[in-house]
């Protein structure tokens, strides 16, 4: 899979089974998990297709108010729980078609996915509480589908 640096935004070439081991960049050493990529339409193709773990998604806009406002909390998130989940964000203004794919109405809007499948998702800007509480939903449901 090719996955972009969170924090220097090089591209990294990172075997999908070897997404459990905490992969470095290897540009700035950074952790490649531990942080939010910003998504185009090819982007989360590859994730979806490649990536066995499961997918957080802000769809969001610059002009929002409530989206910069949730961004440090979606940030914070990703550093602490990187690596069993991808957080990712969807700028809707740029990638509208994405926007318009997902029937984004909405924003900010946070959209699970497990593979192509989407689980669920919220609308709003949600404080970092419930937030956690998304993040343990998805973690538990994902650790109950390992187990079947």
């Amino acid at each position: 899979m090719l996955l972009n640096c969170p924090h220097c935004q090089k591209a990294n070439r990172v075997p999908d089974e070897r997404l459990a081991e905490q992969p470095v960049c290897g540009s700035c050493g950074q952790n490649l998990l531990n942080g939010v990529h910003e998504l185009d339409a090819s982007g989360l193709a590859s994730l979806q297709a490649q990536s066995a773990l499961p997918l957080i998604i802000d769809f969001w806009a610059p002009w929002c108010g409530p989206c910069r406002s949730f961004a440090p909390t979606f940030k914070a998130a990703a550093q602490k729980h990187g690596g069993k989940i991808i957080f990712a964000k969807i700028d809707t203004e740029a990638q509208q078609a994405l926007g318009a794919r997902f029937n984004i109405r909405s924003i900010p809007t946070l959209a699970v996915f497990s593979g192509a499948t989407e689980l669920g998702r919220v609308s709003g800007a949600l404080p970092p509480a419930q937030l956690e509480e998304l993040i343990g939903q998805v973690l538990q449901h994902i650790d109950g589908s390992h187990k079947s």
